[in-house]
């Protein structure tokens, strides 16, 4: 059994990747501060799964601590999802994006490097391709981030892929994934943030709960049909597949890829506040304001080399997303911590 390293494993995807992981035989130690997360959800992953996980609170940006987990830990792989990842807060804040997002993929290749482990999965974006030209996206598309979040991500996948050359024995894959969204279909786990939500579909189920008030709408004068943006939603059951795939392939492989994720159907945000008021019967008030500094219009994946290369396909679809994202919030208004 391979003994992997999830970084960041107590958050939204984070723990569906761990509860994935665990179904296919894949030990786990979890690594999270729990800046975004709580320790309850690695209980529920437990309760899921019927097999525990080992976990440590780790600061991954602390290298004492990291070095000391690899130290003590067998460890076999990594997977990297430990990170800073509003693109709206970024802005506000680069500083704290660049010093946590690149000091912690940093860390991890030092202890990588003098433990000799050498596979990692790492949890990237598309939001470093920034106002593509051709929509779909697909991996050839040149990269023109335009935030200091998108713009770390696309930092640690250079650092990635110079390090996959300097050790030809690595094999290092990054996910670039679009939107995700839903839940565990059990209803037990889901998007758990702490505070505020950054992302829309946790702000539209905590609004139909009445944790919140109403969604604000960020800008209705986009180039698209209604006026907002354009996003390619993928269930997060689907992304934890495409990283245990994933993991599964950096077995087998040697050098540094990346795939780019999604369903290849784009969702504006009007069309899944109203997919959303169908399947869950409740209205969500909403306002439209203006456009948030880094967004942009449109965000399709074109998923077709991670289905050709990986075998990966997302199964799920937006009523899915919507149905499994209500079921988790409204048998846990509070949330799970």
């Amino acid at each position: 059994m391979a003994r992997v390293l999830v970084t960041g494993g107590a958050g939204f995807i984070g723990s569906h990747t761990c509860l994935e992981l665990l179904a296919h035989d894949y030990e786990i130690v979890v690594a999270d501060n729990f800046s975004n997360s709580s320790p309850c959800v690695l209980d529920e992953v437990a309760r899921l799964s019927g097999r525990k996980p080992d976990w440590f609170d780790v600061d991954v940006s602390d290298w004492p601590a990291v070095e000391s987990l690899f130290a003590t830990q067998h460890i076999d792989a990594v997977v990297h999802f430990a990170a800073l990842k509003a693109s709206r807060d970024s802005v506000g804040m680069p500083i704290e994006y660049y010093s946590t997002n690149l000091v912690t993929t940093i860390n991890l290749l030092r202890a990588m490097q003098k433990f000799d482990v050498r596979r990692m999965v790492f949890s990237s974006s598309c939001s470093i391709y920034g106002n593509a030209e051709v929509i779909p996206i697909d991996e050839l598309a040149p990269p023109q981030p335009t935030n200091p979040y998108a713009r770390s991500k696309l930092m640690c996948e250079e650092m990635l892929a110079d390090a996959s050359l300097g050790h030809p024995d690595w094999s290092v894959m990054a996910l670039r994934y679009f939107n995700p969204a839903g839940a565990h279909e059990s209803g037990d786990l889901g998007e758990d943030p702490l505070g505020v939500p950054n992302n829309v579909m946790p702000y539209i189920t905590q609004v139909a709960v009445g944790r919140l008030t109403k969604l604000s709408v960020f800008g209705g004068d986009y180039p698209t049909p209604d006026g907002s943006c354009i996003r390619d939603y993928l269930h997060v059951m689907d992304l934890a597949g495409a990283h245990r795939i994933a993991l599964d392939q950096v077995y087998e492989r040697r050098g540094y890829c990346g795939y780019n994720l999604g369903t290849g159907v784009g969702t504006s945000v009007l069309e899944l506040i109203s997919m959303f008021e169908r399947i869950s019967g409740v209205e969500i008030p909403y306002e439209i304001v203006s456009q948030r500094k880094g967004d942009v219009a449109r965000l399709v994946a074109s998923p077709s080399r991670a289905e050709e290369e990986l075998g990966w396909k997302s199964q799920r679809d937006l009523e899915s997303m919507c149905r499994d994202a209500w079921t988790f919030q409204s048998r846990h208004p509070l949330g799970i911590g």
